[in-house]
């Protein structure tokens, strides 16, 4: 292994510019005679609006337009676009309402934009929008999905029945029924995977600008993937032709899902900057994105497993109720659909499973992808079910789950709910992080944690998860509305360096080193020769975005399949140059070398052939050293794991206190391991954020009453441990570079650990189940309520 190829520990090449304040955000640009936007929001969750005054407003210092709803109506400016289609088990499709850029008539959560103002200043703009009066009607909201299904509940669509947007299932009922029927036990659990806020370090921010000369637009925006953003902005809000509209996405302050999505911002700032012939400039502030981003999770869930005399698993039934918020946001139906209900399989081989999804509209902000994106509400669910399962049954619960992994020879495994896996080892994941976390003496430590009037408890959660949706055709067919490939173009320059334009967005998972180390291994050049390019589709021909922890293994792929024809082509240069058969051409460590010979070109000779083609085979091959690939991928990667956590409470307080947090993972082969560590660090501690602390909270009148940091409790430093890590690694078998992706791991097994171990913690008093997050207060109520059961027992 080189000291900068695959599996060495590269320090992150774009490191230095973030560090010392050089990287360039979105709210770093600012264009010439550029003008500020700000949003007039609602105040209400639901509203008509029955007249709105800009009089006064525009009238004010700096005030160059408004722009409200009927002003976009006139440009035929379109809705924001939902990008997957679902089909109720009736077969019917999903109702889908309009999502307007601003509201139309009517509000539907706090927050929902209503006027558009541009000014000189960003004060300005947010003075006049005080001054704008509208009048409302105010209407009846719910924001619990339990009460919105419920007749004469408030309707947030009319065209939506008792505010059902889909109702989705998946797997066989009948199978289901008769292991039910069979089963020596059966497990139940009702549970909450609470609504989180994403709060990515950079705010949402947006510029607009419009050449009147050429009649190009061109977008700066947050994104996750600007060429998606192009293309359902382009296509079916503003009706721009691509070829017209560039989308640039510069360093991004962290995304975890929520800069995916087509906002009604970005929109806003590109039509406006046409509207009024300037650059115009919007930035959210932190309350702004509280009430404007896609916040997460959000089910309710009741679920039951059966079990055989001997716990092995015979089947699962699933029913849950999935909030959507008042609109679809771009991929939101895709989540608790085909993201969670083929994920409950878990790693488990239970051989008949039944989920049915409800998606539900209320007065609340729209709710889609947060990293992890319907895994970790899957992986919570099972891990919560299974060990509860052995509790009742009295059976360890790490020994309840080694009798139902899948077995290591069972590869490919095909599950009741659409997956096939094709590779992995939970039997080795778990034995480490138990080894790790010294589970077998943990009794000693609850005893001695007892002697100090302490509860002591550990738990473990195994995962899996579905990485890289793939392919195209098969997520077309479930109802995707765009590809779900990569591509990349390695452009070799005359000197032999490279530059590497991907389709992929990087917003802190180190691109610019791991894509570096891909290059610099296969071509065999010093990695700082190669430049990596995201971001802007004004340069990369196209491009699907980073999400789903998909990177590696498909534009990964998509980087190995480009350098591949760099070197075909550059072994039929060689072969003229050293006059030999193409076929007697060996590539390895930077040089093409005659098979048995010392005879040998190096990757720079070839590459300057290649562009002053004096001895060049121009009959046979274009002058030039650039390739492009695209990769659609024959199957999602799984990513697997266990995590093991030890808490201890005070029962006075109700403060949970991480004593250790131990993760086993199979990430397939690690190009940076020092990156995956860093990936797996942030997992963990999003999802110890929200085990233990976040909650994003409204009033029965649809009010956020977690709208700041002061009333959002996100983890900080000292709400966490030293994490202990481990990797065993099973290669993907369908992707060039056998890796599975890292990014969401840490949040999809952590939540089912910690809450499991609270669980055992608090077991002597009787305690099976509490809901996250485990916050002091609920903690503390919990251990009240059964106390005096325990004093009358």
């Amino acid at each position: 292994m080189s000291e900068t190829g695959i599996g060495a520990r590269v320090t992150r090449k774009e490191d230095f510019r973030f560090v010392t304040g050089r990287g360039t955000y979105t709210d770093d640009i600012n264009r010439p005679n550029q003008l500020w936007m700000w949003l007039l929001r609602s105040p209400h969750a639901h509203a008509r609006l029955k007249k709105i005054d800009t009089t006064a407003a525009a009238k004010m210092p700096g005030v160059h337009a408004i722009f409200t709803h009927d002003d976009l109506a006139r440009d035929n400016v379109g809705g924001l676009p939902c990008g997957w289609l679902i089909h109720s088990k009736d077969g019917s499709p999903m109702v889908e309402p309009p999502h307007p850029v601003l509201a139309a008539g009517v509000v539907r959560h706090v927050g929902d934009p209503i006027a558009a103002v541009i000014a000189e200043t960003r004060a300005q703009a947010r003075e006049a929008a005080e001054a704008i009066e509208v009048d409302y009607e105010v209407l009846p909201a719910v924001v619990d999905t339990r009460e919105a299904i419920k007749d004469g509940a408030p309707q947030i669509w009319p065209e939506a029945k008792n505010n059902t947007c889909f109702d989705w299932h998946l797997g066989d009922k009948d199978a289901v029924d008769k292991a039910f029927a069979k089963a020596a036990h059966v497990t139940k659990l009702d549970l909450v995977n609470n609504r989180l806020v994403p709060n990515a370090m950079e705010p949402r921010a947006a510029i607009g600008e419009y050449d009147v000369a050429t009649g190009e637009h061109t977008l700066w925006t947050t994104s996750q993937n600007p060429h998606v953003i192009r293309l359902l902005m382009g296509a079916f809000v503003l009706h721009i032709p691509e070829h017209k509209l560039r989308v640039v996405a510069p360093d991004v302050g962290g995304g975890f899902g929520s800069k995916i999505y087509h906002y009604a911002e970005e929109a806003l700032v590109t039509w406006a900057a046409a509207k009024v012939k300037r650059p115009v400039k919007w930035t959210a502030d932190r309350s702004e994105s509280f009430m404007s981003d896609a916040q997460g999770r959000d089910h309710h869930t009741h679920a039951e497993l059966a079990l055989d005399k001997d716990g092995k698993f015979l089947g699962l039934r699933v029913s849950t109720l999935a909030n959507l918020g008042a609109y679809l946001s771009t991929f939101s139906t895709s989540i608790p659909t085909y993201l969670y209900g083929t994920l409950l399989a878990g790693t488990y081989t239970t051989p008949a499973i039944y989920v049915e999804t409800r998606a539900v509209f209320t007065n609340t902000v729209p709710v889609d992808a947060y990293r992890g994106a319907g895994r970790p509400e899957a992986s919570y669910l099972l891990e919560r079910i299974v060990d509860l399962a052995a509790d009742e049954l009295g059976i360890d619960p790490a020994e309840l789950r080694r009798r139902n992994f899948i077995p290591k020879d069972a590869y490919p495994y095909q599950t009741p709910v659409a997956l096939q896996y094709d590779s992995g080892d939970y039997f080795t994941t778990l034995d480490m992080a138990l080894k790790a976390a010294d589970y077998a003496n943990f009794e000693a430590r609850r005893k001695e944690a007892a002697s100090r009037g302490k509860y002591r408890g550990i738990g473990m959660a195994t995962y899996i998860e579905a990485c890289g949706i793939a392919p195209s055709a098969v997520a077309g067919a479930l109802g995707a509305r765009a590809g779900l490939y990569e591509m990349a173009e390695v452009r070799v320059h005359p000197t032999g360096s490279v530059t590497l334009f991907t389709g992929c967005h990087s917003h802190g998972q180190g691109h610019e080193t791991t894509f570096a180390q891909l290059v610099a291994d296969r071509l065999g050049i010093p990695i700082d020769q190669v430049e990596v390019v995201h971001g802007d589709t004004g340069k990369i021909p196209f491009g699907m975005g980073t999400y789903g922890s998909r990177s590696l293994p498909v534009g990964g792929s998509a980087i190995v399949k480009a350098l591949d024809k760099v070197v075909a082509k550059g072994k039929k240069i060689a072969a003229h140059l050293l006059e030999a058969a193409e076929a007697d051409i060996e590539f390895k460590d930077g040089k093409f070398q005659v098979a048995g010979t010392d005879r040998a070109k190096t990757f720079g000779e070839i590459a300057l052939t290649a562009y002053v083609p004096h001895k060049y085979p121009i009959e046979e091959l274009e002058p030039g050293l650039d390739e492009t690939a695209f990769y659609d991928p024959k199957n999602f990667t799984y990513p697997a794991g266990a995590h093991v956590v030890e808490v201890e409470i005070d029962p006075d307080t109700g403060v949970v206190e991480l004593k250790g947090v131990w993760a086993a993972d199979d990430f397939g082969r690690i190009i940076n391991p020092m990156i995956v560590e860093g990936q797996v660090h942030g997992g963990l501690a999003q999802g110890i954020g929200q085990a233990l602390l976040e909650h994003c909270v409204y009033d029965d009148s649809g009010q956020l009453l977690t709208g700041s940091f002061n009333d959002y409790a996100m983890p900080r430093a000292d709400d966490l441990p030293s994490f202990h890590l481990g990797t065993n690694a099973t290669l993907c078998t369908h992707n060039p570079l056998g890796v599975k992706g890292c990014g969401e791991a840490g949040a999809i097994g952590s939540p089912g650990a910690v809450m499991n171990a609270i669980v055992d913690a608090l077991s002597p008093l009787g305690v099976k189940h509490i809901d996250m997050p485990a916050s002091p207060r609920r903690i503390w109520e919990t251990i009240q309520a059964h106390r005096p059961r325990m004093a009358a027992e």
